[in-house]
């Protein structure tokens, strides 16, 4: 009597797994791609900041410190854009991941709306075949 039961709730719980398990896939594979993004940014940031730094080292003049203040203007300016660009990039990709995320959950509850209604049709049919 209770077999159906079980084997339906066993099979939704089945998928339900099998689809917990994708969205984890997608949300890692997402994480793992904004760190790379962020990582690189911070490397090539930082190694551009430091050879600043060392061609500051060297001054020895104030003729040399006039012509190294608009390096240090680009290389802030370098800064700001590629930490917007990299913002930018990581918030399309995350955008893209959610929207996955979203469809593989709005095909669950096509696919468990259709056994539903398969069941409740199902049920339908069977009572009314007993009613006559």
């Amino acid at each position: 009597m209770y077999q159906p039961f079980n084997e339906q709730f066993a099979a939704a719980t089945r998928q339900f797994a099998e689809t917990a398990a994708q969205v984890n896939r997608l949300a890692l594979a997402n994480a793992e791609a904004v760190f790379g993004l962020q990582l690189a940014a911070i490397e090539d940031r930082v190694n551009a900041t430091f050879a600043f730094l060392g061609e500051a080292a060297e001054v020895r003049d104030f003729e040399a410190a006039k012509s190294l203040l608009p390096k240090g203007v680009q290389v802030a300016r370098e800064n700001l854009e590629r930490s917007v660009s990299t913002g930018q990039e990581v918030f399309g990709r995350t955008l893209k991941t959610h929207g996955a995320i979203t469809e593989l959950a709005k095909a669950q509850f096509e696919t468990s709306a259709k056994e539903v209604q398969t069941s409740v049709d199902n049920t339908i049919r069977a009572a009314n075949k007993a009613a006559k």
